[in-house]
């Protein structure tokens, strides 16, 4: 009984929307603790930036993030449109509620929505087992092949698909497009935001600085 009650209190307390700048210090926060992938902050800042309608974190009810996934369209690609999800991580304590497929739900409507994603993709690590039983049984991804020494550390990745099909686009009305701190855009010029990804993150890094100095 305790135990279910706690569950219930915990769901019943989540909230879920979408990332702001002013979150970022703390998903890089999250992110180290939940994974050993880790990213600088002008990385989630240029995410952020770039798709701001793609990234959402889950917080409790005083506000703490207790999960995040970080997604983003492949820009490179002659393929259909597609995302990707650079990361998603829960925190141990929030895990087996059903919060990543919450989170993983979100994005992918919003990839669907903004951009007329037909699949997203992602990779794991291959010795991951909990992750890969996650994303094949409960989230609907497939293995699509490997990808040799694809992490920092040698590791090879499985590569992950799951496709859309069946996904319908909502009409504008019902898409909320989340505003992006203006103090933080006001940093980049456009100019420098139309040159490319180079671009957005050397931009990013004023915000960086700035972001990591109200902390202190």
């Amino acid at each position: 009984i305790n135990f279910l009650k706690n569950f219930q209190n915990k769901t019943t307390a989540m909230n879920i929307r979408n990332c702001l700048i002013e979150d970022m210090l703390n998903m890089q926060n999250c992110n180290q603790l939940c994974l050993p992938e880790n990213y600088q902050l002008k990385y989630y800042l240029y995410h952020g930036l770039s798709w701001p309608q793609l990234s959402f974190i889950a917080e409790d009810e005083d506000g703490k993030i207790i999960g995040y996934v970080l997604g983003k369209m492949e820009e490179e690609s002659e393929d259909v449109p597609h995302g990707h999800i650079t990361s998603l991580a829960t925190r141990r304590t929030y895990r087996r509620l059903g919060l990543a497929k919450k989170l993983m739900d979100q994005t992918s409507q919003a990839m669907v929505d903004n951009f007329g994603a037909e699949f997203c993709s992602l990779h794991v690590r291959v010795s991951n087992r909990a992750a890969l039983q996650l994303y094949s049984k409960n989230l609907g991804f497939a293995q699509t092949g490997i990808e040799p020494k694809y992490y920092a550390d040698g590791e090879d990745a499985y590569a992950m698909r799951k496709d859309f099909k069946g996904w319908k686009r909502r009409s504008e009305k019902d898409i909320v497009v989340p505003k992006v701190a203006e103090a933080a855009l006001a940093k980049l010029s456009l100019e420098g935001a139309c040159g490319g990804a180079d671009d957005v993150i050397k931009g990013a890094e004023g915000v960086t600085d700035e972001l990591e100095d109200t902390k202190k």
